[in-house]
């Protein structure tokens, strides 16, 4: 069943939509969220959180032509947040890691109304430099820095060493941070 299939039977609110989504994205969003809380029965009850969440917000949300995308977001954030609640200090490490890389080529957030503006300015310009970069390089920055993989996972995945996946990500981060100095953004 294709995406628009699936989401054509959460707007009818038919609950097959949801054996249809697990049967077709449940691997994947396990292994999202296995990436990132550590556990595999926690993994499994942040999926099963995103089909509820899934559920809840189509309608008013129709991702017919990204259902993975918005499927994928949705159990990043309730993993994320699930590792909050449990304090787990190596995986806030690790999640804190991959912040402070980030952080050296994105400006910090803020508060007011301009700024939130901004920050919506912000996610373009960074999805115009992410589709400037080769498919390689932005499926390894996607890998890294959106589903949280290790560099070690990375590097099995595209069959290249570990020490070329660190300097690619080093590039693409210097890159972005020069991009985004031209953009008139203060880093």
């Amino acid at each position: 069943m294709n995406d628009e299939q699936i989401v054509e039977l959460y707007l009818q609110r038919d609950e097959t939509a949801i054996n249809q989504t697990s049967q077709k994205y449940g691997s994947k969003l396990r292994s999202v969220s296995t990436n990132i809380v550590q556990n595999i029965s926690t993994a499994e009850e942040c999926e099963n959180d995103t089909y509820l969440q899934a559920w809840n917000s189509i309608p008013p949300h129709e991702p017919r032509n990204y259902l993975f995308a918005f499927l994928a977001r949705i159990i990043r954030h309730i993993s994320l947040n699930r590792c909050k609640e449990q304090n787990a200090l190596k995986r806030t490490a690790f999640i804190a890691e991959l912040g402070n890389e980030l952080e050296q080529c994105i400006p910090s957030p803020k508060d007011d109304i301009n700024d939130r503006i901004d920050e919506i300015t912000l996610k373009n310009a960074i999805n115009t430099f992410l589709g400037s970069l080769d498919e390689q390089k932005r499926n390894i920055f996607l890998r890294r820095y959106f589903y949280m993989d290790t560099v070690k996972d990375i590097s099995k995945r595209f069959s290249i060493s570990e020490s070329k996946v660190k300097t690619t990500l080093f590039r693409i981060r210097n890159k972005m941070k020069e991009f985004l100095v031209k953009e008139g953004y203060d880093i």
